[in-house]
C-alpha cells in the first residue's frame, strides 16, 4: 500500500530490506545529504550473510577538517583495499545463491576501480538496485536539512544499524544459510535481490 506522506530516509550503502520496503511503497521519497554525517550507520555500512554469520562492510571515508560536515561532502578513502574486499566477501556470500551469477555483472563494475563521493557511490548503486527490483520511485534530494515535521514520514535515524527493523512483521524468505543460522531479517538488499530474484520485488510489497 502506498504512502501518502512524503518518506525521508539518509544515503545508504547497499541499504537493508525495510529502506527499499519504503522506496517500493512510498509515494514521494527524499533522500537526505545535507545532514551532518553520522559514523557507523548504513550511510557507509551494509550487512550481509555469510558462511560464518552476519558481516558488516564498511566503506572507509575522508571526512573535511570541520567538526562537522555534511554528508555530500564525504569522499570515499581508498585505502585498505576495501573494494575488493567488499566484493569477494560478497562472493564468497553468494556465489551459491540462485541468482547471484544473473545479477553479479551489473554490481563487480562498482568494486573496480575507484570512487569520489560517498553519496553519489550510494545513490548509483541504489539506482541500479531500484532498476534490478523494477521499481521506479519518485526520489528527490534535500537542498537544505529537512526539519522534521509532522506532515513527513522521518526514516533517517530509524533505519539504523543498532535499531531494530521499523517494520516488525518481515516475512522469511528463502536464504542460502538459514538451514545453519535461521532465518535472518532486514539484510542487505542484495541478500534479498541474490536469494530472491525477480520476486524480491513482490516480496518488497506491504
Amino acid at each position: 500500500m502506498l504512502s501518502g506522506q512524503t518518506v525521508i530516509l539518509s544515503s545508504a550503502y547497499l541499504a537493508p530490506v525495510e529502506y527499499y520496503i519504503q522506496m517500493s511503497n512510498s509515494v514521494r521519497i527524499v533522500i537526505e545529504k545535507e545532514d551532518n554525517y553520522i559514523k557507523q550507520t548504513y550511510r557507509n555500512r551494509c550487512i550481509i550473510a555469510t558462511a560464518n554469520g552476519i558481516q558488516t562492510l564498511s566503506i572507509p571515508v575522508i571526512k573535511p577538517d570541520a567538526r562537522k560536515c555534511l554528508t555530500r561532502d564525504i569522499r570515499i578513502a581508498e585505502h585498505g583495499n576495501w573494494r575488493h574486499l567488499h566484493w569477494n566477501a560478497i562472493v564468497s556470500s553468494y556465489n551459491s545463491t540462485p541468482f547471484f551469477e544473473y545479477y553479479a555483472d551489473a554490481f563487480r563494475p562498482f568494486y573496480e576501480k575507484p570512487q569520489g563521493f560517498l553519496f553519489d557511490f550510494n545513490e548509483a548503486l541504489r539506482e541500479l538496485v531500484c532498476s534490478l527490483l523494477d521499481i521506479s520511485p519518485s526520489v528527490s534530494y534535500s537542498n537544505e536539512y529537512i526539519i522534521p515535521s509532522e506532515k513527513n514520514s522521518d526514516f533517517r535515524d530509524v533505519i539504523h544499524p543498532k535499531k531494530e527493523a521499523c517494520i516488525k512483521d518481515l516475512k522469511p524468505y528463502y536464504q542460502v544459510f538459514e538451514n545453519k543460522f535461521g532465518f535472518r531479517a532486514n539484510l542487505s538488499i542484495i541478500d534479498l535481490l541474490f536469494n530472491m530474484g525477480p520476486e524480491s520485488a513482490l516480496y518488497l510489497n506491504f
